[in-house]
C-alpha cells in the first residue's frame, strides 16, 4: 500500500481548512466531490482528481466551519460551525435544507449513520451525543457521556466535553471521544450506554470505526497516539505511534487495510493496519493537518483510491491510494 501526490490547490480556502469529507456519487452525478470547511465561514465542494471547484461556495455559517459529513446517498451533506449550528444543505447547490441548533453549547464532530436516517454529532461541552431523524429533521435524543467508574470528580465542574463521533458501519455501535480521552460505546439500536475504552487521558478528536468490521473502531488522540480498539468486547487491540505531535484527524480506507491520519506535526501518515506500522508519510504541508479523508467506493469508472487532506496552510492535497 501506498500514497502517491496528485494535485494539491494553494489557498483553497481564505483562512484555514479544518474540515474535509466526501459526498458519494449519487445518481444525478455520477462522481464524488469532495467537501471542504474553513474558518472563512464557508464550505467548498471539488470535482476529482482536477481539484477545480464544482460551484460557488456555501455561505450561511456565522463563524468558522470545523467539521462536515456526508449523507451515504450523496446528495446531502451537514456541516458544523463555531456558531452552534450545523446547517445541511444539497451538495450540488449549496443551498439550505435545515438548520440544527444543539444549546447549551457548541457541537464538533457529526456523522451520519451508515443508512442515512440519522445524523449524531460530538454535543462539546453538554457532554453528550445528540442524535436527528434526516427525515423531518427532528432530535431523537440526547446521550450523555458518563464518568468513568473511579474516575476523580471533575473539580472544574464543567463535565466532558465531546470532540468525535462515529458510527459502526453495521449502525450498531457508536462511539464519541471527549477532551479528558474518554471514549464512550453506545447500543445505538437501544440507545443505551454500554461501557468506556480506556488507555487516553489526552482528547480523542477523531475516530473511525472499520469499513470491513463492524466492531473495530480506530482512535485518534493528542498523546500522538493511534489506538485499535475492539469496540463491542471493550479490547484494546493495539496501538501505533509515528508523529511527533496531536493526531487531529482519522479515517479508514475503504478496503479496510490502512488508515491514514493527520496531525499537528504538519504530516500525513498511512499505516498498515496488519502489522501495525507507519508505512509512508507526507510532508505536502506547511502546517498542521486539520482532516484526511478516503474518498469512498462507487462511481463511474472509478477503480482507484483517493485520499485527501487539508490544513491550516489553506491548502488542499489530493493523493492516489493503492
Amino acid at each position: 500500500m501506498k500514497l502517491a501526490g496528485l494535485k494539491s490547490v494553494e489557498s483553497a480556502h481564505e483562512e484555514s481548512i479544518w474540515a474535509a469529507a466526501w459526498a458519494p456519487a449519487a445518481d444525478h452525478r455520477p462522481e464524488a466531490l469532495l467537501l471542504t470547511g474553513a474558518l472563512d465561514e464557508t464550505v467548498r465542494a471539488w470535482i476529482s482528481d482536477d481539484l477545480t471547484a464544482a460551484g460557488p461556495p456555501a455561505q450561511a455559517h456565522a463563524l468558522g466551519v470545523v467539521s462536515i459529513a456526508a449523507h451515504p446517498a450523496g446528495a446531502l451533506a451537514a456541516a458544523v460551525s463555531l456558531d452552534s449550528f450545523i446547517r445541511v444543505f444539497d451538495v450540488d447547490s449549496g443551498a439550505s435544507v435545515a438548520t440544527l441548533e444543539a444549546p447549551p453549547s457548541e457541537v464538533w464532530g457529526v456523522q451520519f449513520h451508515p443508512k442515512g436516517n440519522a445524523l449524531a454529532a460530538a454535543g462539546g461541552g453538554s457532554g453528550s451525543v445528540k442524535l436527528w431523524d434526516t427525515e423531518k429533521w427532528q432530535p431523537i435524543t440526547s446521550l450523555t457521556v458518563p464518568r468513568p467508574e473511579g474516575a476523580r470528580p471533575d473539580k472544574t465542574g464543567s463535565g466532558k466535553f465531546v470532540l468525535s463521533v462515529a458510527w459502526s458501519r453495521d449502525g450498531k455501535l457508536l462511539a464519541c471521544g471527549s477532551m479528558d480521552g474518554t471514549i464512550a460505546v453506545y447500543d445505538a439500536i437501544r440507545m443505551k450506554f454500554l461501557h468506556h475504552l480506556e488507555g487516553y487521558h489526552m482528547p480523542v478528536r477523531s475516530m473511525v470505526f472499520s469499513p470491513v468490521d463492524p466492531h473495530v473502531l480506530f482512535t485518534a488522540c493528542d498523546d500522538s497516539h493511534i489506538h485499535i480498539y475492539d469496540a463491542k468486547e471493550k479490547g484494546l487491540i493495539g496501538a501505533m505511534s509515528g508523529h511527533a505531535s496531536w493526531v487531529l484527524s482519522i479515517d479508514a480506507s475503504p478496503d479496510g487495510m490502512a488508515v491514514a491520519t493527520g496531525s499537528s506535526d504538519r504530516t500525513v501518515r498511512l499505516w498498515d493496519i496488519n502489522m501495525r506500522t507507519s508505512v509512508q508519510t507526507m510532508s505536502n504541508h506547511s502546517d498542521q493537518v486539520w482532516a484526511v479523508a478516503f474518498r469512498p467506493p462507487g462511481g463511474t469508472g472509478v477503480r482507484v483510491g483517493r485520499l485527501a487532506s487539508v490544513s491550516d496552510d489553506k491548502s488542499i492535497s489530493l493523493y492516489d491510494y493503492s
